[in-house]
């Protein structure tokens, strides 16, 4: 597969992940809005905001600077950046929300099918809040923070679904990826661990720890050191650090594998 082939497919998983997201925006009424999320300091209004924003300065809108104050749930440059968004749009109704996110994508979107990038660790012109990120990482994210989003809105709601989208799929697979650094760097069992892990719905992932405390990725072995077995749900929680992950079930060495749900945090 080609760069322009594998970006075009992130920038697809990316649009449906978008139409699937505002879709279920437009089915939430005035008090679904005001629900909170399991992001520390947002309600579902507040997760539409952040993802109107990003969405919005990557179709060329200007970038906001204004004073937040000083919120608790608020760490780091990139936290001070996206919560500059959603403050920013704090007056606004759900549907200029859901309108703002809509015309920005496809504004992107055409943009993307018109000028397709070809080399993916080439630079984008834009990029949110200045991160370094090539076309191949920034295109790559795009469908996993949408549909991640999604999903905090859904548990927020009452409304699960979209478990086996081809987001859900890009997100997981994606996310599975970080096990050798989970595995090796986070936990650092002794050399020769190896470690399963099962998500429903995708591939089982394997990795074994080399003499040099590094953990690669292997295949299966019949018979691990741990095997951690999980739906879909659970993992993306887990991963996604929103929340206590249920219905793991955990076989071989049970100290190890519970290391490695407690270690597995891939991204805020």
């Amino acid at each position: 597969m080609t760069d322009e082939q594998r970006l075009a497919g992130y920038v697809e998983a990316w649009w449906q992940a978008i139409g699937d997201f505002t879709t279920l925006l437009e089915e939430l009424d005035e008090v679904d809005w005001k629900q909170a999320t399991d992001l520390p300091g947002w309600n579902v209004q507040d997760v539409a905001a952040h993802t109107a924003h990003l969405e919005a300065i990557l179709a060329g809108a200007p970038e906001e600077t204004i004073d937040i104050g000083e919120p608790e749930h608020v760490t780091g440059l990139m936290g001070l950046y996206t919560e500059q968004g959603v403050v920013a749009r704090r007056d606004r109704t759900p549907d200029a929300l859901i309108d703002e996110i809509r015309q920005s994508t496809t504004k992107r979107r055409t943009e993307l099918l018109a000028d397709p990038p070809t080399d993916g660790k080439a630079k984008p012109s834009l990029v949110f809040g200045g991160v370094p990120w090539d076309w191949n990482t920034l295109l790559r994210n795009r469908p996993l923070d949408v549909w991640m989003h999604e999903q905090d809105v859904r548990r927020a709601t009452g409304r699960p679904g979209d478990m086996d989208t081809s987001p859900a799929r890009h997100t997981t697979d994606y996310m599975l990826e970080a096990l050798p650094i989970i595995v090796g760097k986070r936990v650092a069992p002794a050399t020769g661990t190896t470690v399963v892990i099962d998500v429903a719905g995708s591939e089982e992932k394997a990795v074994s720890v080399g003499d040099d405390g590094r953990a690669s990725v292997v295949d299966v072995p019949w018979n691990p050191t741990s095997r951690i077995t999980m739906g879909r749900e659970a993992f993306i929680v887990m991963a996604g650090g929103r929340r206590t992950p249920e219905g793991i079930e955990l076989h071989g060495d049970a100290a190890l594998g519970q290391a490695v749900v407690d270690a597995f945090r891939t991204t805020p």
